[in-house]
């Protein structure tokens, strides 16, 4: 089917929607066959033929009559302005329609308000290379919507039929099947033959549709979304709005905890001193009281303001480098983890704290959710990029698009233009694959 539905997968934000993502490990081919991804992906496909008659008829008519009537007074530049306003809208809708039916997102090409008058605002649109990949979607959704349509049924229909054949193959003309090249079937065994095999076809029938749904994606993005440069300034708009997200999602967790920790340990801690000062001279036993109530305040006080240093950057990451901060995170895992770091020269200090707060949350989300005996962290540096996998032998089903954490993982990858992919299948294991660019 298309990528958004067959990658769990996916890239952090700002690279995580294209194409080619990497999928999780499918279900089984009796799986494929009743789940909902194929039989969606086959309405898709056949639908696709009359969306592209409803659009190819009045696109021909309306570019045509913009060609004929040009010469006289110029009256084909305003149809061709109803066209390529029809054009806009048809695509509008196909975008809906890949969103509705496959869960594929195609970004609007086009910017939202154009500056200057009608002419100033026509002459863009006619300029813009997006406005005519639209028309030419609009004139290639016929053609390519009656291939779509004729294979889709054939992947359907033609292993049912060779399923089926024993029960009607008596009652065809020469007493069987005739599959040409003097090839009729007319014996049990050849029948039955004929029918396994139109099992295997059918049970394989569901990961072709969907290839040919990524082919209809794929050419849908490339026609109807923004293309190049494009893509990649969308790209990166996503990922520093998620990025400056996440760094106000800190700071209003590193003020909470403040406020809710030590700024309380030390408003504590002073009025016990105060109480103490004034009470000195009377009850020396209970200003020493207070004092040791204070002397412990402040202790805890400091205790808090040394783990949200840690949380901010751990000074074993700066003093000892990531093995040892990485093996700290693994010594306090409840769940035994393994670890193994090979990176030679030490990275970038953004790269490596981003590399350790990453361990730190994938193995917080294996104590917490993944129901594993064990986990394993290995780090190494390839080809200019620093990676990391993650993996346990949890209950898995892993969803990235779920929960805050793996959220959270995404953002901060995708600051540096990181890479994120989560293959976790039903049952288990789980791999969780980051790569952060990381040259030397």
């Amino acid at each position: 089917m298309a990528e958004a539905r067959a990658a769990s997968a996916v890239r952090a934000p700002g690279a995580a929607a294209t194409a080619g993502a990497p999928v999780r490990r499918g279900p089984s081919p009796l799986g494929d066959l009743v789940g909902p991804d194929a039989w969606l992906t086959t309405s898709h496909l056949l639908v696709g033929l009359w969306v592209g008659l409803v659009s190819f008829i009045p696109m021909v008519v309306l570019l045509a009559l913009s060609v004929g009537l040009t010469p006289v007074f110029l009256l084909g530049i305003p149809v061709l302005g109803v066209a390529l306003w029809l054009s806009r809208l048809l695509a509008r809708l196909e975008r809906g329609r890949f969103a509705l039916i496959l869960g594929v997102r195609i970004p609007d090409p086009h910017p939202r308000h154009l500056p200057g008058g009608i002419v100033q605002r026509f002459r863009a649109r006619v300029s813009s290379p997006a406005t005519w990949r639209e028309v030419a979607y609009h004139l290639l959704r016929l053609p390519l919507g009656a291939v779509e349509f004729v294979l889709t049924l054939a992947l359907w229909t033609v292993p049912i039929g060779l399923l089926t054949l024993p029960i009607y193959n008596w009652s065809l003309p020469n007493g069987g099947a005739s599959f040409g090249f003097g090839i009729t079937v007319r014996s049990w065994w050849s029948t039955v033959l004929v029918a396994v095999v139109g099992l295997v076809l059918l049970l394989l029938a569901p990961r072709l549709v969907r290839q040919l749904g990524l082919f209809e994606v794929r050419y849908a993005r490339a026609m109807l979304g923004p293309a190049g440069l494009e893509v990649r300034v969308d790209e990166l708009e996503r990922s520093r709005a998620a990025v400056v997200e996440a760094a106000e999602t800190e700071r209003r967790r590193i003020e909470r905890d403040l406020h809710d920790g030590a700024q309380q340990r030390l408003v504590a801690l002073a009025m016990n001193l105060g109480r103490a000062k004034a009470r000195y001279s009377d009850d020396p036993e209970a200003a020493r009281a207070m004092i040791d109530e204070a002397h412990a305040d402040a202790k805890q006080a400091l205790a808090e303001l040394r783990d949200l240093a840690r949380g901010l950057h751990p000074a074993v990451l700066a003093d000892r480098g990531l093995d040892a901060a990485l093996s700290g995170l693994a010594g306090r895992s409840p769940v035994p983890v393994t670890v193994e770091v090979d990176v030679g020269a030490q990275p970038d200090r953004t790269i490596e704290a981003i590399a350790y707060f990453v361990v730190a949350e994938a193995l917080t989300n294996v104590a917490k959710h993944a129901g594993a005996t064990r986990a394993a962290v290995v780090v190494r540096r390839l080809d200019g990029m620093l990676r990391l996998v993650i993996t346990d032998d949890g209950h898995g089903g892993a969803d990235p698009d779920r929960g805050t954490g793996m959220r959270g993982l995404a953002d901060r990858v995708s600051g540096v233009d990181g890479r994120l992919q989560v293959i976790s299948p039903s049952g288990g294991p789980t791999v969780l694959t980051v790569e952060l660019p990381c040259a030397s």
